[in-house]
């Protein structure tokens, strides 16, 4: 039996890797998004601001929605969201006052798991664009 060249069996053994990584649960490269399986859930998370929290000492950025930033936060050429950030964060926390569930859908490019998160029934991210207190951005996400 005639040996494989070396790079054939790099190019092999790259292709297997690749193709078993969604079955291992492993997350992957898209874009600025990486995919993550895992569910989250935590009681009365901290949240931070109108679109973030932190669960579990891990920071989640609600999917496609933008919230107005904290003062100092928005930095110079960015297209920050008008509004009152700290009723934005304050109707966030009024909500999540109980146990919360996410469904990450990737990471952004600080790190931040993306995720839907829901408290008592209640698509977090829908119910601050309904409020008024975010707009959809980012990520088509579909409200009822």
């Amino acid at each position: 039996m005639r040996a494989m060249p070396k790079r054939t069996l790099a190019i092999a053994a790259f292709l297997v890797a690749c193709l078993s990584l969604p079955a291992l649960g492993v997350a992957q490269s898209g874009g600025d998004r990486q995919r993550v399986s895992r569910a989250i859930e935590c009681h009365t998370p901290n949240v931070t601001d109108g679109d973030s929290l932190r669960c579990n000492d891990q920071r989640i950025r609600l999917l496609g929605i933008d919230a107005p930033e904290m003062p100092g936060s928005c930095r110079p050429g960015r297209r920050c969201v008008q509004g009152d950030p700290y009723a934005a964060r304050d109707y966030l926390i009024s909500l999540t006052r109980t146990t919360v569930r996410c469904t990450p859908e990737g990471r952004d490019r600080y790190g931040r798991t993306l995720a839907r998160c829901t408290a008592n029934g209640i698509d977090l991210s829908c119910a601050m664009i309904r409020s008024g207190h975010a707009v959809r951005r980012y990520a088509d996400i579909r409200c009822r």
